[in-house]
């Protein structure tokens, strides 16, 4: 079985598949799409990351292909309907960047409350701005936790740490639940009332695509602060300047954009607005951990026929 890695993974897992018998792995990146569709014939497994794009037309000329491996959580880039049909398992491993996402969440909402990146780079120019740059205590304010999945519950858990009364809305995890696990479970709209701070932990779906637009906005607190740190799209961009600009919010801090990298992106140029170039899962130990984890999924499956973390059910032959 021969198995590509066509995004960057650390060297751990390209060793598990080195080292796993019946199993032969080819480290190729930075393929145009031409360029992969020329060569996926020849693999049965193939790693990704977000950068390679998994499309039909790909998939079409994939007619060895068993199994696609995301090397992280998120499935953007692959079509999963089409996989699908032909058979295809597509598994990620949604426990690997989890502490490393959770913990950029914190981070962020840390950095916009006091003012942090601003305060270095006008430091920086030889400008003494304390007047100017007067921040927030997080301590017993309100975050707002919409989703309550793996890394939006180490994100609850860190704010409780923090002193912060924490809400959330998950509509798939009962109300009973979320209340053990120490928090309490509100409306979406009732989120929206009541939150000093709201941090974003679903996935972009269709249902989740511009979640956050003008009547959400419309239905906050003022000054509140955004926080999205899980995928870009969830936030209505054009909205959340005009709510930015108005000053119904007061801050937000982007790790994801509708559009990666963000070119000319408005929201960019305005001080209330703190960004960084998709670093959520960006530590040593989740990239170890996901590049881990895909090799010995991947492995599973060829090998052993073990199907382990996949979003997608194919028929067995």
């Amino acid at each position: 079985m021969k198995v590509l890695i066509s995004d960057g993974i650390n060297k751990a897992g390209v060793e598990i598949f080195e080292n796993q018998e019946g199993i032969e792995v080819d480290v190729n990146t930075g393929l145009s799409p031409d360029e992969l569709k020329a060569i996926i014939s020849q693999y049965h497994g193939i790693v990704i990351r977000s950068a390679t794009k998994i499309t039909k037309d790909i998939l079409d000329a994939a007619v060895n292909l068993k199994v696609v491996g995301r090397a992280g959580s998120g499935l953007d880039n692959v079509d999963i309907d089409e996989a699908t049909k032909k058979n295809i398992v597509v598994m990620n491993t949604p426990g690997g960047n989890t502490v490393g996402t959770a913990e950029h969440a914190i981070a962020m909402m840390m950095s916009m409350a006091r003012n942090i990146p601003r305060g270095t780079a006008t430091i920086k120019q030889n400008l003494w701005e304390k007047k100017n740059l007067q921040g927030r205590e997080v301590f017993n304010k309100t975050l707002g936790v919409i989703g309550l999945g793996q890394i939006g519950s180490v994100v609850a858990d860190r704010a409780a740490g923090l002193k912060m009364k924490v809400i959330v809305f998950d509509p798939f995890i009962s109300q009973e639940d979320i209340k053990k696990s120490g928090y309490e479970s509100v409306t979406l709209e009732e989120l929206y009332k009541r939150s000093d701070y709201i941090t974003i932990h679903v996935p972009k779906l269709e249902t989740t695509t511009n979640l956050l637009d003008k009547k959400a906005f419309s239905m906050m607190k003022d000054h509140v602060m955004i926080i999205n740190c899980a995928r870009g799209g969830i936030i209505n961009e054009p909205d959340l300047y005009d709510a930015l600009v108005s000053g119904k919010v007061s801050k937000a801090a982007l790790d994801v954009f509708a559009i990666e990298p963000p070119k000319y992106n408005p929201l960019l140029s305005l001080d209330q607005v703190i960004a960084t170039p998709h670093l959520g899962a960006s530590t040593l130990e989740a990239q170890v951990n996901v590049a881990v984890s895909v090799a010995n999924q991947i492995n599973d499956y060829l090998v052993n026929n073990i199907i382990i973390n996949a979003v997608n059910v194919v028929s067995k032959n």
